[in-house]
């Protein structure tokens, strides 16, 4: 039986915000060679405090040091995704630099992208975590926030004493003041198909709950997010039906990190279902702090491959969507999670045959 999927595929390239956020100095050997411990992994340097000592975390832990791109970088990339035709792009955050210090230089980005010129069809937008993010995005130009909740009722429980549902409700101030300066604004719900918190699965139930109370502040454009990377695809098939079935009126966005290498079975399960909006990181660069071993969104052009080969458009040219990400591999200095930007793309094989023995 052919797969129903849809024809026409918007990518949101969050490499800016959910990948280079969770970036770490590697520490490099004399020769200049990225360390690497027993298991492969890289090591990372040891943050230090203005005297030079190390700076701890509250459990005692050393803590690494952020990499943080220029804005000048950050402004290189983003005209490469105007060239390459991506037009939703999250550039960054608005959270207190000392907690992401990679974001830190949003505001600047932002300002320098708008003074260089931004297409008048492409939608840059940048997370909040309040109020206070909705006034720095009216100060540097930015057109689009996002809000974000969990969907675990006991990590929001034991963290800010409140459910999901009630961080939501306090997003009002933020809707309020968006709306009133012209300013878009979409909601996302992370650990929506999962979470280390939740040994026996976050119930739907639950997610329903979050929804409407997005809904009930006046947010109708919502992510279902899988931070955790623990979705699979009959799950994705049947929470993407029974949410467009509840609330057809919903702008549906799907945000999958690869953790566990079932993001592009999840997106096709989410295409099959009718979502057509899809989140995507270059080079497959990030994580997530919250959740151990946790892998980077699936890669942008992993996606974008496995799309242009089932004849899907996303209206983004592969070769330069490659070309982006090896850039990005190329600042960052260590390799990441991309598949293509190992094998390369299918349409690029061309072997001769032996004329013999």
């Amino acid at each position: 039986m052919a797969l129903d999927l849809v024809k026409n595929v918007r990518i949101c390239e969050v490499g800016m915000r959910d990948g280079l956020q969770n970036e770490k100095a590697i520490a490099f050997d004399e020769n200049g060679v990225p360390m690497r411990d027993k298991a492969g992994n890289f090591v990372y340097k040891n943050a230090v405090d203005e005297n030079g000592q190390p700076k701890l975390s509250k459990s005692g832990k050393p803590v690494k040091e952020s990499f943080v791109l220029s804005v000048e970088n950050k402004v290189e990339l983003l005209k490469k995704m105007f060239a390459a035709g991506f037009k939703v792009i999250e550039v960054g955050s608005f959270v207190h630099p000392v907690k992401v210090p990679q974001m830190a230089n949003t505001d600047e980005v932002f300002k320098a992208i708008i003074a260089e010129g931004v297409p008048a069809d492409v939608e840059l937008r940048a997370l909040i975590p309040n109020a206070r993010g909705v006034d720095r995005a009216i100060a540097c130009g930015c057109k689009k926030v996002k809000l974000n909740v969990s969907a675990s009722k006991g990590h929001n429980l034991a963290n800010l004493n409140c459910t999901p549902a009630e961080s939501v409700a306090k997003f009002k101030e933020c809707v309020e003041k968006a709306e009133a300066n012209g300013i878009g604004i979409s909601g996302s719900i992370s650990m929506a198909f999962g979470s280390p918190w939740d040994y026996n699965g976050v119930p739907i139930e639950d997610v329903k709950e979050i929804v409407e109370a997005y809904m009930n502040v006046g947010i109708k454009e919502i992510s279902l997010s899988d931070a955790s990377g623990m979705a699979y695809p009959t799950q994705v098939y049947d929470m993407c039906t029974e949410m467009k079935k509840c609330y057809p009126e919903t702008d549906w966005w799907l945000h999958f990190h690869n953790t566990r290498g079932l993001a592009i079975s999840n997106i096709i399960a989410g295409m099959q279902a009718g979502f057509y909006q899809f989140d995507a990181s270059f080079a497959g660069v990030g994580g997530c702090n919250f959740v151990p071993n946790a892998t980077g969104n699936v890669a942008t052009e992993d996606v974008v491959h496995a799309l242009d080969q089932m004849g899907v458009n996303t209206g983004i040219d592969l070769d330069q969507c490659m070309a982006i990400s090896r850039r990005v591999v190329e600042m960052l200095q260590h390799d990441t999670d991309s598949y293509i930007l190992k094998a390369g793309a299918s349409k690029d094989l061309r072997l001769e045959l032996p004329k013999g023995q």
